[in-house]
């Protein structure tokens, strides 16, 4: 089986010294690609460092709801010329989104509207935090008529938020918490929407999967979150991950086969 964790922040600093070692052992579990998402300017270069370090990893940039008022025009600019001038393994722009537990939604909302509009422009797939604002989010993707491929990062609620953004088109990340039984809302909502708007991540080192502790998360566990899935909707785990890693193609925009090495 092959796997691809489609949101994991592998430049993050709990990973360094470890790197070489977490992704081998990865794969000898499957892993064979994995997306770092980028979550303010002051890291890009961090971003884009690790990931041409290593085989198979590929990454985003974007501004995250929680660091917006360490950005400026300027930023935004930065952001827009990465795009223009995207390098073959920049396959996405994110993380970017809404967060109603931290921060305030008014100020979020001008900077996810105008990295929608970057996304459009050079239309490249969108990485969307949102973090119980699924009816915003939903909203302001009506409203700016966004036509490209989202992904609801690190999906949590209930399975009539799940349909809305379904019917719209996005996709909804899987992670640590479709292993957590407590999480019974989600669970039942992962359990309902249609296959093919899934895609596997760990978001790694947030995030953990059941009996993994706080901040230990890492590429390792995307087995275990995709078991997990597998049991909450009653699958065979070989087809579920088959179907999961052809709707991860699609929305980065991938071959069937997988990323080109370029």
């Amino acid at each position: 089986m092959r796997l691809i964790d489609a949101h994991c922040h592998f430049d993050f600093p709990e990973f360094d010294q470890r790197r070489r070692a977490i992704l081998e052992e990865a794969r000898t579990m499957g892993l064979s690609h994995l997306v770092i998402p980028g979550v303010r300017r002051a890291d890009w270069g961090r971003v884009t460092r690790v990931a041409s370090e290593y085989e198979g990893l590929y990454y985003c940039l974007g501004i995250h709801p929680w660091f917006v008022q360490e950005h400026s025009e300027e930023d935004l600019r930065a952001l827009e010329q990465s795009f223009e001038l995207r390098a073959e393994r920049c396959v996405g722009l994110g993380e970017c989104g809404l967060d109603r537990i931290r921060g305030n939604l008014t100020e979020q909302s001008p900077w996810f509207e105008a990295q929608i509009d970057i996304a459009a422009k050079y239309r490249v797939p969108l990485v969307v935090h949102s973090v119980r604002t699924h009816d915003e989010v939903v909203e302001v993707l009506k409203r700016k008529q966004f036509s490209g491929r989202v992904l609801i990062h690190g999906f949590s609620g209930s399975y009539q938020q799940a349909a809305k953004l379904v019917d719209l088109g996005c996709f909804l990340g899987v992670g640590g918490v479709a292993t957590h039984s407590h999480a019974s809302k989600t669970r039942e909502a992962l359990r309902k929407v249609p296959v093919d708007s899934l895609i596997l991540e760990t978001d790694a080192p947030d995030m953990s999967p059941s009996g993994v502790e706080p901040g230990h998360n890492s590429p390792v566990y995307l087995r275990q979150i995709l078991a997990s899935l597998a049991d909450v909707r009653d699958a065979d785990l070989e087809d579920l991950g088959r179907s999961l890693l052809c709707n991860v193609q699609r929305f980065y925009g991938w071959d069937e086969i997988g990323p080109s090495e370029r």
